[in-house]
């Protein structure tokens, strides 16, 4: 009966946190949805705004260069979504590229081979062809997508540490522990006596001691996250920028056709006087070319909606670890409404006396309900809170403007972040382009992690009437299996 019972009581608290987890990633992951999709919204209204409207302004300035344009886009959602690539040598590749292709189109009377291509390319930055465009969209849109990312992806690693921690077991040590607290009052004739307030508390407080541990780097990361949703407005904030990539788009081309004469001379300075193409048209032959002026789209209010639930929530959430065995206690383990001395204290019907543990394990050495060894901390958990503090770094960098390389922050390799994630083979292929980017795997594993030694069950053992009974305990809890210190 015994060992039925420190089982039933172990799989029901496994329950009760994992429904505890459950709630708190449903949450989070409503919240990743709805910025996901906003932010995917917007890039992907200015891509259609710019297939809609650059062919009729820019003709086969536009058509015969589509390609670039919607390599830039699906680069940017790369980005977005996680990808190892760096988002300053990107655009810059993309305006060589495009400088590239352009050139010829507005000297089709000129023979430019590829070596005169490539001189061109080399020099894009320097012959500055486009403006400031190129310089404004870099700044703001470094700014606006790291900011953007980093928030999401802020949400998928919170998310995942939940997740992971509601998946380590409960030892032994708590198992008993549990059993006593919910049934063994039943076994000493008081089954109506609910459980003492603080004796539940120290019983969980002890059970639940690494998971506390999560507390401070957990509040860092939803500080950060909360902190970081300032970055979204403004003229540099997220919602403006990420809807607006094609508006800097048309004011590079419109800047290229107003420099064109200026840029020629530079251009033949630099590169050398091409040859004239004899089956090309005349230099006096126009093609259509015109001019786009496009007015940016005002907020919907969406983005403002969702910041403001997010912000209440991520709040409301910050004292999730800590408050666990609290929560616990009054919601799945018909605590009693009142320490007095018709509550179960663990020995009998009566006032519960010790003073109540604090949070965290170095905080359980004298629990009095569990016995807790301090000196070895839950590996996995350990990991988390690792995994925590290098979101909470890559926020504050994004904070401050900083193009960070993302770090798929999952040790596992599911790829917590917005939803899709990167395809692995395409952020490899990213990674081989670009050498400045590299995917790092992140396993922190600490020393000193190792299966307890030896099982103690003084502290946690039921008061029993019978001898007997008291030595058949003693003998099963010695023959269950050892806790799995991961």
């Amino acid at each position: 009966m015994e060992e039925n019972l420190a089982n039933r009581s172990r799989a029901e608290l496994e329950t009760a946190l994992l429904d505890s987890g459950r709630a708190l990633q449903a949450m989070l992951a409503a919240q990743l949805r709805g910025f996901d999709d906003h932010f995917q919204h917007l890039l992907n209204d200015s891509e259609r705004a710019l297939q809609d409207t650059f062919p009729g302004a820019f003709g086969e300035l536009y058509t015969q260069s589509a390609k670039a344009f919607r390599d830039l886009y699906a680069e940017l959602r790369l980005y977005y979504r996680g990808a190892n690539l760096h988002l300053e040598e990107t655009l810059a590749e993309f305006w060589a590229r495009l400088l590239e292709r352009l050139f010829p189109q507005l000297h089709p009377q000129l023979l430019l081979p590829d070596d005169y291509l490539d001189c061109l390319g080399k020099q894009a930055e320097a012959l500055r062809p486009f403006g400031e465009a190129p310089r404004e969209l870099r700044m703001r849109a470094t700014r606006a997508f790291v900011a953007a990312r980093s928030f999401v992806q802020g949400l998928g690693v919170a998310s995942d540490v939940v997740r992971k921690v509601a998946q380590v077991p409960l030892g032994p040590e708590c198992s008993r522990a549990v059993m006593k607290l919910v049934y063994c009052a039943h076994c000493l004739g008081v089954p109506g006596a609910r459980p003492c307030p603080d004796y539940c508390r120290n019983v969980l407080k002890g059970c639940l001691a690494n998971q506390a541990d999560l507390d401070a780097e957990w509040r860092n990361l939803l500080d950060s996250m909360v902190l970081i949703t300032d970055k979204f407005w403004g003229p540099s904030g997220a919602e403006s920028i990420i809807g607006s990539v094609h508006l800097w788009l048309a004011e590079a081309i419109n800047a290229l056709q107003d420099n064109k004469d200026t840029l020629t001379a530079k251009v033949i300075q630099g590169c050398g006087n091409p040859k004239v193409n004899p089956q090309g048209p005349g230099s006096e032959e126009k093609r259509r070319r015109g001019k786009l002026a496009l007015q940016e789209k005002l907020p919907t209010g969406t983005l403002e909606k969702l910041v403001s639930e997010a912000k209440t929530q991520l709040r409301d959430a910050q004292d999730f670890w800590i408050s666990l065995p609290g929560t616990l206690c009054t919601e799945k383990m018909a605590m009693s409404t009142a320490s007095d001395d018709r509550c179960w204290n663990g020995m009998a019907k009566g006032r519960y006396l010790p003073e109540v543990m604090g949070d965290g394990l170095a905080n359980q050495i004298n629990n009095p309900e569990v016995e807790v060894d301090i000196t070895k901390p839950d590996m996995t958990i350990r990991q988390q809170i690792m995994q925590l503090k290098i979101m909470t770094n890559r926020l504050r960098s994004a904070y401050n403007g900083d193009d960070v390389d993302f770090q798929d922050a999952s040790d596992d390799g599911s790829g917590s972040g917005s939803g899709g994630g990167c395809p692995d083979d395409v952020c490899s292929r990213r990674v081989n382009k670009k050498s400045s980017s590299s995917r790092t795997t992140l396993t922190h594993a600490l020393p000193g992690l190792s299966e307890r030694e030896g099982q103690k069950s003084s502290a946690t053992s039921c008061p029993q009437p019978h001898t007997s009974l008291l030595l058949l305990l003693l003998t099963l809890v010695l023959s269950a299996a050892r806790p799995r210190w991961r």
